[in-house]
């Protein structure tokens, strides 16, 4: 780690600490680093600091030193226009679109513009312990020692008291059905209190609709709080991918119409695609 990338990440971390109600607040939020570490980043003291540790917090705060610019692609705008709506009036949807349309980067983006906003990626592994205790570490506030019906009472009892706060469950597909079943108390808990927003692909909506078919537990009850329908994003357009090749370092108009045709509608490509061909330039230069 150099000192311009410490000094990156110190500024980004500034930023990340700005979300919550305190530093110390924060600083809980960070998997494996005390609120003395985060002091001493802030204060310029980095004598003691390992570059090992300089990376555990890079991580967590979403940081990289060659960061891709944010490009307000069609779905970009439809989703933070959804999110300010549920932050505003604390409102419970369901946003769907094919993977590699921006969903998981704007959700991160829009995080990291906003206080009281809780952002959890769900993984198919976790149990009713690990996405508590993910929730839980997400608004800062310890989970060590407590119970699966504590975690849940904390969880709660902090998001009551926010001001406007949102919590986001991205990917919330890969979500077991007892995990998922946690959406209902979250909703009987916090309606009209915190807005909540289930994000994934249309694999969702498919599984809801499958469950209530086949009269599975919860599945009715979950499709009646999400309004009965998700919303669909319209996806990623040419138009959309010439801006994000423009806005990262990409201006030929032959290279990004071979982007445009090979990358599928696919931001996770396109990037790899202009990734690619700036390494290529770089060699040949």
């Amino acid at each position: 780690m150099n000192e311009i990338q410490k000094q990156q990440i110190v500024e980004r971390l500034r930023n990340y600490c700005e979300r919550y109600d305190s530093q110390n607040r924060a600083a809980a939020s960070l998997k494996g680093v005390s609120s003395a570490t985060v002091s001493q980043m802030l204060n310029g003291n980095w004598e003691l600091i390992k570059d090992e540790m300089w990376r555990n917090v890079a991580s967590q705060i979403d940081y990289k030193a060659d960061r891709w610019a944010a490009v307000e692609t069609r779905d970009f705008r439809i989703i933070t226009r959804l999110l300010v709506d549920a932050k505003e009036n604390s409102l419970v949807m369901a946003i769907t679109g094919n993977a590699g349309s921006g969903k998981t980067f704007t959700m991160r983006h829009f995080s990291e513009k906003n206080k009281h906003v809780y952002l959890l990626c769900c993984n198919e592994y976790w149990n009713r312990k690990l996405f508590l205790s993910e929730l839980l570490a997400a608004i800062g506030k310890d989970y060590i020692g407590y119970t699966v019906g504590e975690m849940m009472y904390e969880a709660m009892r902090f998001l009551k008291k926010k001001d406007r706060p949102l919590l986001i469950l991205d990917e919330a597909d890969k979500l077991s059905d007892q995990v998922l079943y946690f959406f209902i108390t979250m909703y009987n808990q916090l309606e009209d209190k915190c807005g909540i927003i289930l994000t994934a692909t249309n694999h969702l909506e498919k599984r809801l609709k499958r469950g209530i078919k086949l009269n599975k537990k919860g599945y009715n009850e979950i499709w009646s709080r999400i309004g009965r329908k998700c919303i669909e994003l319209k996806g990623v357009g040419a138009a959309d991918i010439a801006a994000v090749c423009e806005d990262n370092g990409v201006t030929e108009s032959r290279v990004i119409d071979t982007i445009i045709r090979d990358s599928e509608g696919d931001l996770r490509r396109v990037k790899r695609m202009v990734h690619a061909h700036i390494a290529s330039k770089k060699v040949n230069d």
